[in-house]
């Protein structure tokens, strides 16, 4: 009767792997990445940090206002014009040309100038610290961010 016990120990046969060839070549060039610990950051870099966080969460915020603004906007633009609805270009009633064409380049518009203003707070944070090599002082940058289109 042969031992309930399995594996190489008793002389069984021995369990291969098998892998796929993209799998073999990819684990033979050695690139994965072992997680290490970022350096903490200096207390000068920790507090440009939070002010770049916090004028992202600015940014944020008024981008939020300005979505509910949008989308409840032309929502109730509709509900207030039920003219809209009797109205039609080629057929299809105008309240739903808002609903699905008019809005979605405003939202993309909308998230253009959020990911523009995003980024400017971080540059102004950089340049600020004489790290980055942008055009125009972290002052400059704040003074223009009022004055461009956009929300």
């Amino acid at each position: 009767m042969k031992s309930p016990v399995k594996g190489p120990q008793l002389g069984g046969p021995r369990r291969v792997k098998v892998t796929s060839p993209q799998t073999r070549i990819a684990l033979a060039r050695g690139h994965r990445r072992h997680p290490q610990l970022l350096p903490l950051p200096a207390p000068a870099d920790a507090e440009a940090a939070r002010a770049v966080f916090a004028a992202q969460r600015r940014t944020a915020l008024r981008t939020v206002v300005l979505l509910v603004a949008v989308l409840f906007g032309s929502s109730g633009t509709i509900a207030a014009l039920p003219v809209l609805d009797r109205l039609a270009v080629a057929g299809v009633p105008v309240s739903w040309l808002v609903l699905a064409v008019a809005t979605y380049p405003v939202l993309l518009l909308l998230a253009l100038c959020h990911v523009r203003r995003a980024e400017r707070a971080e540059s102004s944070a950089g340049t600020g610290t004489g790290t980055d090599t942008g055009a125009g002082t972290g002052a400059d940058a704040q003074a223009g961010a009022g004055s461009g289109g956009g929300p």
